[in-house]
């Protein structure tokens, strides 16, 4: 329902921002098992600048726990083992020509509980950016009132509507979280 002096639709697609930016970030946490977007955060020291590593080679996930990474130019092969191994992310590739494949080890119970304190610190976050969407529409809504742009009533309608739109937004990320807990606990 359309609510003059608070625009709703912005309020949504900022919210959704704040979600698309947790799916981004759950999807670079190790779960044990390949995924190419896990190489996503990583960049390479190439031609003296910085690149993200698909911009050096192709990444690809051969089998279920391994990664490939078939580098385009022969010279840059040990900067893509060099980012790798200083990315934290625990892989050691195994270099073959211009192939890189990085085995993906078994997750022991200590860091999938490491693991699923991060992703508990990304939920929380992006709840924290949902509210201050909401903020910023209730801030808006009280100003048009405010203003004499709307009445008090319709101020309560939007503060209403506002308030649905992060309840909703709020159960999301907790549902994904829940997904992503899951995900990470399974052996």
């Amino acid at each position: 329902m359309p609510v003059e002096g608070v625009d709703l639709d912005d309020l949504k697609r900022r919210m959704e921002g704040a979600l698309s930016v947790l799916k981004a970030d759950f999807a670079s946490l190790r779960t044990g098992r390949a995924s190419a977007s896990m190489l996503d955060a990583i960049v390479v020291n190439a031609y003296g600048q910085q690149m993200p590593i698909n911009q050096v080679g192709t990444v690809s996930v051969p089998e279920p726990r391994m990664v490939a990474v078939q580098v385009w130019d022969k010279g840059m092969v040990g900067a893509v083992d060099k980012a790798i191994r200083e990315s934290n992310l625990g892989l050691n590739p195994v270099v073959d020509g211009t192939l890189l494949r990085l085995p993906i080890p078994e997750l022991n119970q200590e860091r999938r509980q490491e693991l699923i304190k991060i992703a508990h610190k990304y939920a929380e976050a992006s709840k924290v950016a949902v509210r201050h969407v909401r903020r910023d529409g209730m801030d808006n809504a009280k100003k048009a009132e405010k203003d004499g742009d709307i009445s008090q009533d319709d101020s309560r309608v939007a503060s209403d509507e506002i308030q649905k739109l992060t309840d909703s937004m709020i159960t999301e990320v907790d549902s994904m979280l829940e997904k992503k807990e899951q995900e990470i606990s399974q052996v």
